[in-house]
């Protein structure tokens, strides 16, 4: 099969085409013929060998994908060769075949084509563990979200905006935060003219912040939080490492948590997907939520899309078709 692989570490121009063996699906297990698979954050992260796959995972690229079902292994009882599906991957999505756990699969949603399905596992698997189940978003707080015109900032506003709260966010220029706007944010803040921390603490303080740059940011962060609250953490485009005075977080009760989503276990993603089909798949079915759509490149230029991944110029989702 034709796959795209990271010859070795390095910038976008490492990612080579090659032919590669064909997946066979393991013990529930599917495997899915590729038509589209999306580019993420991550992937660029292990094109620079600082995201490593787990144990038994595919070395290629890819997070996630859309497509059919081709095969499917023993122990599968929900799915049948043919069926339309998106999946959240651990890795080998730059590649027309890919096999994943049938339990992280999702039924593509009415309405929706198999390039739009391929936008939604990785950026919906990341904000609905992260801002939901980890970080509790109830109606009527105000959530504040970094990098808001990203995949994963346009998925949190709108989500965040379906379920009751009350949406900020910050972005890198003017038609960016217009595009945060037009999705259902409440306030967006161009980062390169203002200061967040003083517009987020004049509109109350945040209950919660999902934040994927780190470095400076996070003490930024919690003098932007209200008492009480929760600050998640899953990315840190600036670094990890920078001086935080614990005591801000004891005397205004404060909680710093965060995660990745790729190590986990194949049952805690199993759980999300579940709640996933539960509670946003009728979102996308009504058309109330939708991926947001930037730019589609052949499976062959791969490169030229981390490229534009990294260039940040991007709103939405960037996708391979395969």
């Amino acid at each position: 099969m034709k796959a795209v692989e990271i010859a070795k570490v390095g910038g976008p121009e490492v990612l080579v085409p090659i032919d590669a063996p064909m997946p066979e699906p393991a013990f529930g297990q599917v495997r899915i013929k590729v038509a589209y698979a999306g580019v993420n954050r991550p992937d660029a992260l292990q094109r620079a060998g600082m995201y490593n796959p787990p144990k038994g995972a595919s070395p290629l690229p890819g997070l996630e994908a859309a497509g059919e079902i081709s095969a499917i292994g023993a122990g599968v009882t929900d799915w049948a060769v043919g069926d339309a599906v998106c999946a959240l991957l651990p890795g080998g999505g730059y590649a027309e075949e890919v096999v994943t756990p049938a339990a992280h699969c999702l039924p593509v949603p009415d309405g929706l084509t198999l390039k739009q399905a391929a936008c939604l596992p990785e950026t919906f698997f990341t904000v609905w563990s992260n801002v939901f189940m980890r970080g509790g978003l109830q109606a009527g707080e105000r959530f504040l979200v970094h990098g808001g015109s990203s995949g994963i900032g346009t998925t949190a506003i709108q989500l965040a905006n379906a379920f009751g709260a009350r949406v900020f966010t910050t972005a890198g220029s003017d038609a960016k935060c217009r595009a945060c706007l037009d999705l259902g944010a409440e306030v967006a803040m161009n980062y390169r003219e203002v200061d967040f921390v003083d517009d987020v603490k004049a509109l109350g303080g945040a209950n919660l912040i999902l934040d994927m740059i780190g470095g400076d940011y996070l003490p930024r962060n919690v003098r932007a939080l209200c008492d009480d609250g929760r600050l998640v953490q899953i990315a840190f485009l600036q670094g990890p490492k920078i001086e935080l005075n614990f005591a801000h977080l004891m005397m205004r009760r404060l909680t710093i948590t965060g995660s990745t989503l790729r190590p986990q276990s194949d049952l805690a993603k199993a759980e999300i997907a579940r709640q996933l089909k539960a509670q946003v798949w009728p979102l996308l079915s009504s058309g109330k939520v939708a991926p947001v759509m930037d730019q589609e490149f052949a499976l062959a230029d791969a490169s030229a899309a981390h490229a534009r991944m990294e260039s940040s110029e991007h709103i939405g989702k960037i996708v391979l078709k395969v």
